[in-house]
């Protein structure tokens, strides 16, 4: 493994039972796999759009802190809404937790299992004195 490379977790960190990483950090680029509404165990949290993504960005923020950032670090988001009809709310509740200037971001609708509204993933920079 190339020293730079590093796998960050604490142990709030939500699990999954899937092969992935939930973040890799390589030098000060974060890259954090897809967070959805599950609780610590990794098991899913059904609830409305407005709670499943709140969990979500919740899971986001918690790995993000185990490698060394905070949502403010986010340079790009990708998401993925299951109906097309929780856009506007979606818009809404993204500008909670991200300000101008936005981070890039894609948004692709129409793709999750029926059991998941929202997911997310992002990558950020984190800043070269945290370890």
């Amino acid at each position: 493994m190339h020293p730079d490379v590093s796998y960050p977790r604490e142990p709030d960190t939500p699990v999954s039972h899937l092969p992935f990483s939930p973040a890799v950090r390589v030098g000060q680029l974060v890259f954090v796999s897809g967070q959805a509404s599950v609780d610590p165990s990794g098991a899913i949290v059904s609830d409305t759009f407005e709670g499943e993504f709140r969990r979500s960005v919740e899971n986001l923020s918690k790995v993000l802190q185990s490698a060394g950032c905070t949502l403010k670090q986010v340079v790009q988001t990708r998401n993925y809404v299951r109906d097309v009809a929780d856009l506007p709310e979606f818009n809404r509740l993204y500008r909670e937790y991200f300000q101008a200037p936005y981070p890039a971001r894609t948004t692709i609708t129409g793709c999750l299992s029926p059991a998941l509204r929202f997911e997310l993933e992002c990558i950020a920079v984190a800043d070269p004195t945290k370890p």
